[in-house]
């Protein structure tokens, strides 16, 4: 399946999101955020908003709530692993909105005891069934279109239509309704600078999930809508609502992350080919060069916070009330952690780093993205010889903001 076209010729979700959140606007962000921790670890501004808005037409009014940006690793490691000082609640002001009350948006006690429900389908067994039943099948899909060609373009036929895909075919959701689904996705995540869209895409979402839902409970089977229905926990069970919830939270979190993830990755790759011919000839690096594509390019920079009471991060007093930003995308780059990391090294010492987050609402599907990574990569290798990039196309680069992927991977192979 490809990605959805543009409407009458005019509105392609796709590129208006990728729009939104600084494609095209912001080619390099990581100059700036070096800058940014040369002044301190945390600052009282939101250079995000600067470079997407330099006529400040969307900062926050006098009367609302002071902005603090985290940069550095420490800052950033401390305010996501406090989650009573650091809440989440203010998702729900407008992602809660069209998303339902979601995890990411809980607080302690709420937040353990719904994690403890809805991770209970991504246990290692199921993990292990998804990866021979759905994931491998889809990325074969997706090359098969292809392979004969000798040429592609790896986003718009790869990495950006297989993940939605896969969490698609765990659903257990007809093919024919791929396109659909995957169009309704894109516009939800969309919400912020476009709210009826986002709404509309939500309340079609919700009843589209709710017929699913009804059959899978008449008729349970093995995917993830069943599995989500049966979950139990002390006693509690999810409601429909909260099943719903978590099904739209999962398009962005479980499909555009991993579609950036991999896309910086083999990005990565192919302009450091001597890197890729290591990987290639050594699969057993395949882990560190995951880990070291999440680190260099992550697929989301940055994530908010709240301060539920004065506090202080690292010398610099937050008041309550104040928001957050925490920049993980700087985080990764902090040279106290990292020498050279401004490069993409493969072979670097590993350190943990922060593009699943960190604390108690560190990324659920972790071990999914990470395995539909390596499971891509591998049928690349397998299936793509020589693979390279194409020296007679436009030079791919990275590009956006707070959501990070190249536009487009040309490539040669066989």
């Amino acid at each position: 399946m490809s990605v959805p076209e543009a409407i009458d010729g005019t509105y392609d979700p796709f590129e208006e999101f990728n729009r939104s959140v600084g494609a095209g606007v912001v080619e390099n962000p990581y100059p700036l955020l070096a800058q940014s921790r040369a002044k301190g670890p945390v600052l009282k501004e939101n250079l995000e908003a600067e470079l997407l808005d330099p006529d400040g037409d969307a900062e926050v009014g006098p009367t609302g709530p002071e902005v603090f940006t985290a940069f550095s690793y420490d800052a950033v490691q401390t305010v996501l692993r406090d989650g009573e000082t650091f809440s989440s609640a203010g998702y729900a002001d407008v992602m809660g909105a069209v998303m339902g009350h979601t995890i990411l948006e809980m607080d302690e006690p709420e937040h353990h005891t719904y994690r403890g429900l809805v991770q209970q389908a991504f246990s290692r067994k199921a993990m292990e069934r998804w990866e021979i039943e759905a994931v491998g099948p889809i990325v074969d899909e997706c090359i098969d279109a292809f392979v004969e060609r000798g040429e592609a373009e790896l986003v718009r036929e790869l990495t950006l239509p297989f993940p939605v895909n896969v969490i698609a075919r765990l659903l257990g959701l007809p093919r024919e309704d791929l396109p659909q689904f995957h169009r309704w996705a894109i516009e939800l995540i969309s919400v912020s600078f476009d709210w009826d869209r986002g709404v509309r895409a939500s309340g079609q979402l919700r009843d589209y999930f709710a017929g699913v839902l009804a059959e899978r409970r008449e008729r349970p089977t093995d995917d993830l809508m069943s599995t989500l229905g049966a979950a139990e926990l002390d006693g509690q069970r999810l409601t429909d609502d909260e099943i719903f919830a978590f099904l739209r939270l999962l398009l962005p979190a479980g499909a555009e992350t991993t579609y950036r993830s991999s896309s910086n990755l083999l990005f990565g790759l192919l302009t450091n080919p001597d890197q890729l011919d290591a990987l290639r000839a050594d699969r057993a690096l395949m882990p560190q060069a995951i880990e070291e594509g999440l680190r260099w390019e992550p697929p989301l920079t940055t994530i908010v916070r709240t301060a539920t009471c004065d506090t202080v991060v690292d010398g610099v007093e937050i008041p309550q009330g104040a928001v957050i930003i925490v920049n993980m995308g700087s985080a990764n780059h902090d040279e106290k952690y990292w020498e050279r990391p401004e490069e993409f090294d493969i072979h670097r010492e590993q350190r943990q780093h922060l593009a699943f987050a960190f604390g108690p609402h560190m990324c659920l599907g972790m071990h999914l993205a990470r395995m539909e990574t390596r499971v891509l990569l591998e049928r690349v290798f397998d299936r793509l010889p020589t693979l390279r990039l194409d020296p007679g196309a436009d030079e791919p680069h990275i590009t956006g903001m707070m959501f990070r992927a190249p536009p487009a991977l040309p490539v040669l192979f066989g």
